[in-house]
């Protein structure tokens, strides 16, 4: 038995052991002491996997999904707010203490362009 088995298993060691469950259901005289490791015990264990990694693709399929949905919902809210910021501007003007209650600097607070020196070579 594994230390840790909270980890999930390495695919290469995974599809061995699907390999080796071919290769036993072809072993005809396969009869072992312990009824744990018969065929018929491995058989639904193999199922119950399977299903449970069914189980979790499709979990992972929502959550993307879900990603997806909120993604697009924050982009649609966000492009409004956007489109209200300037319909305050148009309503108010750009110095206004609406436009500044928005978050947005009035445009008399931008300091004005200055004039860049000359280089000297």
């Amino acid at each position: 038995m594994a230390k840790n088995q909270n980890k999930r298993l390495a695919p290469a060691l995974m599809q061995a052991d699907l390999d080796a469950y071919t290769a036993l259901l072809g072993i005809s005289t396969y009869a072992p002491a312990n009824a744990t490791y018969a065929k018929t015990a491995i058989t639904p264990k193999l199922t119950a996997m399977k299903s449970a990694q069914d189980a979790e693709l499709a979990a992972q399929v929502a959550l993307a999904n879900a990603r997806d949905a909120a993604a697009a919902t924050e982009w649609d809210f966000h492009n409004t707010m956007l489109g209200a910021k300037e319909q305050v501007i148009a309503q108010f003007g750009k110095s206004s203490d609406q436009v500044q209650s928005l978050g947005l600097k009035k445009k008399t607070e931008y300091k004005a362009p200055g004039r860049k020196a000359k280089k000297t070579a």
